[in-house]
């Protein structure tokens, strides 16, 4: 056998091969994640879901070397989003902006879901907060004692506002409504940005919101702080009490925003969203930006997250049902 037989067949074994690892390659998840990727928040444009998707996203966008475009579809308490995400392809182009209430308390609230929290495979559960519960200046109560007392004295004639109604902030002012026995009425909105609209306008006196909604309003003086809902004093605002120092603990929780996809998505693809992901959240700038906003970043990845998710579904579904609440609540939202 010569030397140019041997040449020969060196060189179609090279281009056998090269041509093996393209095909590879192209049939790989990585190659097959072109074009811009989109981030889907299924709340309206201009609440506290917003700077979260943009800030993280911009991060992302970078790292990855693709754009990526933030998409509001709300609509059905979130769910549309939600939906749109499973009938689309497992291919990590759509990535749900997610938050606590869509994925741990729509599944109770709603009874006849199209999806699961199954259908979806949390990246990261990326900043946490707690809701702090506001007033407007005319309420003459500073503590959460001197509001009780205010509100026991005008029983059947006061409401407490939420962001949303089946949300942390709509089932926490339900507690305090129960606990004490205030006989308030319930003012749903359609966003935290809203919520603190009427909030100042004074349109609602007093409710559960949004830690980076409110916050603004609070140092301006247009809101005042009764207690936050957290575990411990928020540092942004290291003055007012937790309900559990109070006596409360039941109050006690922290809402999160975080990025999902659908369950399915190529595993090398879901590693390259969650490394860009885990990339943003611990950037000393993006840090700063979202702590700024009040919110703690967790940067929390790896496998317990789902377990965690379906864990928190069951303490909200009592809660639901114990509320006596169903979706038809969210009809007179303002």
């Amino acid at each position: 056998m010569n030397t140019w037989h041997f040449a020969w067949r060196a060189v179609f074994c090279a281009v056998f091969c090269a041509v093996l690892a393209l095909i590879a390659f192209g049939s790989s998840g990585v190659s097959a994640q072109t074009g811009p990727i989109r981030f889907i928040v299924g709340l309206a444009p201009g609440g506290a879901v917003d700077p979260y998707a943009r800030i993280i996203s911009e991060h992302m966008a970078k790292t990855l070397g693709q754009t990526i475009i933030v998409e509001n579809r709300p609509g059905a308490g979130g769910n549309i989003s939600a939906q749109f995400i499973v009938e689309a392809p497992a291919n990590g182009m759509l990535v749900w902006v997610s938050t606590q209430a869509l994925t741990e308390i729509n599944p109770s609230a709603f009874s006849n879901l199209r999806w699961s929290i199954d259908d979806f495979l949390p990246l990261i559960k990326g900043v946490q907060a707690p809701l702090v519960f506001v007033a407007h200046p005319s309420v003459p109560a500073n503590t959460l004692a001197e509001f009780v007392t205010w509100a026991k004295a005008n029983r059947g004639k006061l409401s407490y506002s939420s962001y949303t109604a089946g949300t942390p902030s709509h089932f926490l002012g339900f507690l305090l409504n129960e606990k004490f026995d205030l006989d308030l009425t319930h003012v749903p909105y359609r966003g935290s940005g809203l919520q603190v609209t009427g909030l100042i306008a004074g349109h609602s006196l007093f409710g559960f919101a949004q830690v980076n909604s409110s916050l603004p309003q609070m140092r301006d003086g247009k809101l005042k702080a009764i207690a936050v809902s957290g575990p411990t004093r928020d540092r942004s605002m290291p003055d007012v009490p937790t309900f559990a120092e109070l006596g409360h603990p039941e109050l006690t929780t922290r809402v999160w925003f975080g990025l999902l996809v659908k369950a399915g998505t190529p595993p090398d693809i879901v590693n390259r969203l969650t490394e860009a992901a885990k990339a943003a959240h611990v950037d000393p700038e993006v840090r700063s930006k979202l702590e700024a906003q009040g919110y703690e970043v967790t940067a929390e990845t790896g496998p317990q997250l789902l377990p965690n998710i379906k864990e928190q579904i069951v303490r909200w579904g009592r809660l639901v049902k114990a509320a006596g609440f169903s979706v038809e609540d969210r009809g007179s939202t303002r």
